[in-house]
C-alpha cells in the first residue's frame, strides 16, 4: 500500500501510524488526551472520527475517536491495523451494573458480554470478546500503581439506551456478575482479536446503578459532573502508563 494512500474514513496513511491507539468514543475527548501529550499534531477529522498524534514519555501515541456504537468502532480498528497500528485500548464511559461502582472509579474490562449487532455480524455468537492479556496486565498495574479506584471484570456492550426493557436487562446482566455496560467493546475485542491486534479497554463510570441515565450522561457531557471529569483523567493517564508498560514488553 502507499504511504500516500489515506484511509476512507479516518483520513489517515501509514505515514502517520504508530504502534499504539487510545480510541476515546466522543471526538471532544481527544483534546482532554493531547493535554497528557508532547509535540502533538492534529492529523484528521472527518464524519466522528477526530486523530492526533503525540509523545508520551517518549512513546508515539495515536488518538483517534469512534464515535458511538459498534458499527463505527469496526471502522477504525480495521483501518487502523491497515495503516499499521498494533495495540488499542478504549478508553471510555459506562454504566455500573455493580452497587458499589461510583462515579469516576475506573472499570477494566477482561472480557464482554456481545450484546451488540456488530460483533455478531463478523462471526458467530459462541466467539468470545476478551481483552488482550498483557494489554489487561499493564491496565490493571497501571491503574493500582497510580493509586486510583478500579475495578475488573466482565461488562457487556449493547446498541441502545432507550428500548423498553433496558432495566430488566440491566438487572438480568448485574444478577450475573456483570459489572458495567457500554457500546463499544465487544466490537473492539472481538475486530481485534480477528485482526490479530492486542486490545484492551478501560471505562470510566458515569452512570451509578442507581443513577438517572439521561440526567447523568447530559452532565458528564456538558462537563458538569467533576467525579466522571476526574474518572475521565484518570483512564487517560492509567492507558498512558499502561502503554509505557507495553512498550517495555512488545
Amino acid at each position: 500500500m502507499s504511504k500516500k494512500i489515506l484511509q476512507p474514513h479516518i483520513h489517515l496513511s501509514i505515514d502517520d501510524s504508530a504502534e499504539f491507539a487510545l480510541l476515546p468514543g466522543d471526538p471532544k475527548r481527544i483534546s482532554h488526551i493531547a493535554k497528557f501529550l508532547d509535540d502533538v499534531k492534529e492529523l484528521a477529522r472527518n464524519r466522528e472520527y477526530y486523530s492526533i498524534s503525540g509523545l508520551y514519555k517518549g512513546i508515539k501515541v495515536l488518538a483517534i475517536s469512534t464515535g458511538i456504537g459498534g458499527p463505527s468502532t469496526a471502522i477504525a480498528v480495521e483501518e487502523l491495523k491497515n495503516i499499521g497500528v498494533k495495540v488499542l485500548i478504549r478508553i471510555g464511559s459506562c454504566g455500573a451494573l455493580k452497587e458499589d461502582l461510583k462515579k469516576g472509579d475506573l472499570v477494566i474490562a477482561t472480557a464482554a458480554v456481545r450484546n451488540d449487532g456488530t460483533s455478531k455480524t463478523y462471526i458467530e455468537d459462541c466467539f468470545p470478546a476478551v481483552s488482550d492479556l498483557e494489554v489487561l496486565q499493564a491496565l490493571i498495574e497501571s491503574a493500582k500503581s497510580l493509586g486510583y479506584p478500579y475495578e475488573y471484570g466482565i461488562i457487556k456492550s449493547h446498541d441502545s439506551f432507550y428500548t423498553d426493557k433496558e432495566e430488566e436487562i440491566n438487572n438480568y446482566w448485574s444478577e450475573k456478575g456483570v459489572i458495567a455496560s457500554d457500546m463499544e467493546t465487544a466490537s473492539l475485542f472481538v475486530v481485534g482479536s480477528l485482526r490479530g491486534l492486542k486490545t484492551g479497554s478501560i471505562l470510566n463510570v458515569v452512570v451509578e446503578k442507581q443513577g438517572n441515565l439521561k440526567n447523568d450522561i447530559a452532565e458528564y457531557a456538558f462537563e458538569e459532573d467533576k467525579m466522571s471529569i476526574l474518572g475521565e483523567e484518570r483512564e487517560i493517564l492509567t492507558a498512558l502508563n499502561a502503554i509505557v508498560k507495553l512498550k517495555n514488553l512488545l
